[in-house]
């Protein structure tokens, strides 16, 4: 198996809930190294670029606001398999279809605030983390 890159973001609600520890020492027990990691707060156009690919879904406009309405943590990591492993570690996008011991089971409300994201692909991996993290910044 290839070392891949996937990008996490620990979101406002998981920045809200205090989570950002217990969800990081989790990601951390699974293995995945940290090769960047901030705290920030998204404005609208950034979360919009972000977000793009869904500009045209009806969630769209809620998950901008959603994400821009407190700070988020982007985390960028690195192992094999890494985006497969990281998914499967935070669960299904709805809580309720979510596995036993997921991140998103244990600490989401819903499939709008689900507590954390993660890249779909190695190849988006590559392309989120660019969107928050310069070379420079991952180590």
């Amino acid at each position: 198996m290839a070392v891949e890159r996937t990008l996490a973001i620990l979101k406002p609600d998981c920045v809200r809930k205090n989570l950002q520890g217990e969800v990081l020492a989790r990601i951390q027990k699974a293995g995945f190294n940290v090769l960047g990691f901030k705290q920030i707060r998204l404005t609208r156009e950034a979360a919009g670029a972000f977000y793009a690919v869904h500009k045209s879904r009806p969630f769209y406009s809620g998950l901008v606001d959603f994400m821009t309405s407190g700070p988020c943590v982007p985390i960028a990591l690195e192992k094999e398999n890494a985006v497969a492993d990281y998914r499967t570690l935070i669960g299904a996008t709805d809580p309720k279809e979510a596995a036993e011991g997921t991140i998103r089971k244990l600490f989401a409300d819903n499939k709008g605030e689900n507590v954390v994201h993660g890249s779909d692909s190695p190849e988006n991996g590559k392309i989120e983390i660019a969107f928050f993290f310069s070379e420079s910044e991952l180590v």
